[in-house]
């Protein structure tokens, strides 16, 4: 039972999970906007999912805390190491332009860890930023990527699609700070340290009543699509009813982060 605990835990904190769930992102894409399947855009967006994940985990304990190494963190390393050589090769044969979307995630990470100037606050200790910025940067990576490397104009369908998976992570990234109530800092004036963790959930439900209606917007819009987005509209909405700040870690980096491979699951079995 340990072992498999530790295996567990290897598999969230390398971002092994966090990085499914991006991959999963860009295969609903695909299938959403009938556009070729493209494997560099999503080992891309997988490896470069570890790699930004695991540099804006770690970089403070190894560059400014000095933590001593152990096993697992040893393990991270060479997995941060492998991916970001995968990322990169995926990355030289994506598309000029879709190369530049890569930059701009990339460059918005590294703005997330670390200070504009020395002894400047980053982005994620500054007030109210983060739970939008992750939003921006996970439409970046799991719309405009494959929508521009598949020579996919930006019309109404990919707005509200964009609009959509905005909302999707927001929402999810609200029963994270529900949960992270009690451990946040005060300065980052999270939504439920703003509104209280009742308002945030009514200001979820209402967001996923949005998220399902603009899948009814799309011409000729699919009945599976639309259970689809039900099914998950109403999974969500049960992670949101049950959140509160005594849940366990693995609630939300486990469970909750397993939402966007259950969706494209739903969609391949429908």
């Amino acid at each position: 039972m340990k072992y498999f605990k530790n295996l567990l835990d290897f598999y969230i904190e390398s971002s092994l999970h966090v990085a499914l769930a991006v991959y999963a992102l860009l295969r609903i894409t695909f299938l959403k906007l009938n556009i070729p399947y493209n494997e560099n855009v999503a080992y891309f967006g997988f490896f470069g999912t570890i790699v930004g994940y695991n540099f804006v985990k770690y970089d403070d304990l190894a560059r400014v805390k000095k933590v001593k190494l152990n096993t697992m963190f040893k393990a991270i390393i060479a997995l941060s190491f492998v991916s970001f050589l995968g990322a990169l090769y995926s990355f030289l044969q994506l598309k000029t332009k879709t190369k530049f979307i890569g930059f701009v995630a990339l460059g918005l990470t590294i703005l997330y860890t670390l200070p504009f100037f020395p002894k400047k606050s980053n982005l994620r200790n500054w007030s109210g930023v983060k739970i939008y910025l992750v939003a921006i940067v996970w439409v970046a990576v799991t719309v405009f990527l494959p929508v521009l490397n598949g020579n996919y104009s930006f019309d109404s369908l990919v707005l509200l699609k964009s609009i959509q998976r905005f909302i999707f992570v927001f929402v999810l990234m609200l029963i994270f700070e529900i949960i992270d109530l009690q451990v946040d800092a005060k300065n980052l004036q999270t939504i439920p340290q703003q509104i209280g963790v009742k308002n945030t959930k009514v200001l979820a439900y209402f967001l996923l009543l949005l998220f399902l209606a603009l899948d009814f917007l799309k011409e000729n819009a699919t009945q599976k699509h639309i259970l689809a987005t039900f099914l998950i509209a109403t999974l969500i909405s049960g992670f949101t009813w049950f959140a509160n700040p005594k849940r366990n870690s693995y609630y939300t980096s486990f469970w909750v982060e397993s939402v966007p491979i259950i969706w494209l699951l739903v969609l391949l079995l429908l």
